[in-house]
């Protein structure tokens, strides 16, 4: 997460993908390494091991790919910041050895162009840019109605490149490994656009989207990690030591604890809001008089709430879910701070620079807001309850983690890595797009009921590949 932002920027120019064979080679060499030390090498806390079930799907279709006989996409699951890593180590790794056990003929290295999000390198640098466009990477900035670079460079991958292409049709990470949250039209649209365009030409490859599942695990329940994190979470936020009985189990009694500081926290926003912000929270009324019904629907009001005080300062009409809502904020945000009316910040007079300076602090300040909303847009009311494993627990307290990181730091801290991690990914069987683009032809309407239906289609098979 970058600093706070105290002055107006260049704008945020689209970086070409760069594809070099070498630079995949390298990144692939050091891939086991990476994994384990991603972020701190001296803790015990990276990702030591990887699996892949039908992973011969996927090795069959680079071959068909290889062969001139398909062109495919890969839609795969995006939980955790380390995705585009385990996916990579699925193709490099684990699908070659699949391919070489079953007989099927790869030409190496086998590796995939992907789209990333344009605002990562505003967190992590401007390396990470030059890192992905060298292993074909694709930047889009989500909230833009149209981002006519990456759309037309995905475009083309899709149908011409010599690779297919990898994308999140979430859009980003939701911290759930269970939980699959609203996918993105883009990626059905994407198939639809790459038959329209081997139709044109007379080519005759199908066209495939193959979905794939990511799901993570502690090799060993870090029981006492949860237990340090939820203690700090407790500390910071200020919430006194209260009787909690200490003769039930682990588990119950670390949700009771997490129970105990949602609603701590939750009351505390509705404080400030009402504070300072003006905002009137009533009483919730629900249907379910449960304890977690009460607690979600006031998270919900206070996402609403924040949001719904970002919307009005810049202007945006609340439409969508949650998720879409922030996307656009996001953009808006982006336009203020990453000024591409501006041709030279330098050539400025004082007072126009001193003005835009101005617009930026506060509209970096303004998305905070947003940033907290967006930290929760998956969180459920049972998610712990259905399943109380260290996964779960270890996922929603992270998410609180991250909440009082904004508020607290100008800059986002790397999150607490409680222990060893293993990886589950799950290849689904490939989505024809050819029959249904058929079958929407005539009118606009129809294909854009077609977008939707396989859309749809994707976020269930995604649900189902993940469910426990």
């Amino acid at each position: 997460m970058p600093k706070s932002i105290h002055s107006t920027q260049p704008p945020l120019k689209f970086i070409p993908q760069r594809h070099n064979p070498l630079m995949v080679k390298i990144i692939s060499w050091f891939l086991p390494f990476i994994l384990r030390v991603r972020t701190r090498p001296w803790l015990p806390a990276g990702i030591v091991n990887i699996e892949a079930k039908n992973a011969d799907v996927l090795a069959k279709l680079y071959h068909e790919f290889q062969a001139g006989k398909v062109r495919f996409l890969i839609a795969f699951r995006h939980p955790e910041v380390e995705d585009p890593l385990s996916m990579l180590y699925l193709l490099s790794r684990i699908v070659p050895q699949v391919a070489k056990q079953k007989g099927i003929n790869l030409k190496y290295p086998v590796h995939s162009h992907f789209m990333y999000e344009r605002g990562m390198t505003l967190w992590a640098g401007k390396w990470l840019g030059w890192l992905f466009s060298r292993l074909g990477g694709v930047p889009i900035r989500r909230g833009r109605r149209a981002d006519r670079n990456a759309i037309q460079m995905a475009r083309e991958l899709f149908a011409n490149g010599k690779m297919p292409i990898a994308v999140a049709p979430e859009g980003g990470t939701n911290g759930h490994s269970s939980i699959v949250s609203p996918l993105e039209p883009g990626v059905a649209q994407l198939g639809f656009w790459c038959v329209e365009d081997l139709h044109k030409t007379n080519r005759e490859e199908q066209v495939f989207i193959i979905p794939i599942g990511i799901k993570y695990s502690y090799v060993n329940p870090p029981w006492q990690k949860i237990d340090w994190l939820l203690s700090k979470l407790e500390a910071d936020s200020g919430l006194g030591m209260t009787e909690i009985s200490e003769n039930g189990k682990q588990e119950d009694i670390l949700y009771q604890r997490v129970l105990r500081l949602a609603e701590y926290l939750i009351a505390e926003m509705e404080e400030f809001y009402r504070r300072f912000y003006h905002q009137d929270f009533t009483e919730v009324i629900t249907e379910e008089k449960s304890v977690n019904a009460v607690l979600i629907a006031r998270l919900h009001r206070l996402m609403e709430t924040a949001l719904t005080i970002t919307e009005q300062y810049f202007n945006v009409q609340p439409q969508g879910n949650f998720i879409d809502r922030c996307r656009r904020l996001e953009e808006a945000g982006w336009n203020y701070i990453y000024r591409d009316d501006i041709s030279d910040i330098h050539s400025l007079p004082p007072l126009k620079r001193g003005l835009a300076d101005w617009v930026a602090q506060e509209a970096d300040l303004k998305m905070q807001h947003m940033r907290i909303a967006e930290s929760f847009v998956a969180v459920t009311a049972n998610y712990i309850q259905e399943k109380p494993t260290a996964e779960r627990f270890a996922e929603t307290i992270l998410l609180m983690f991250d909440m009082l990181s904004r508020i607290k730091d100008s800059t986002l801290p790397g999150r607490p890595r409680l222990g060893w991690k293993q990886a589950m990914i799950f290849v689904g069987e490939p989505i024809c797009v050819n029959e249904r683009w058929e079958n929407c032809q005539g009118n606009k309407q129809a294909l854009r009921k077609g977008v939707s239906n396989l859309t749809q289609d994707l976020q269930m098979i995604l649900q189902k590949m993940i469910g426990d």
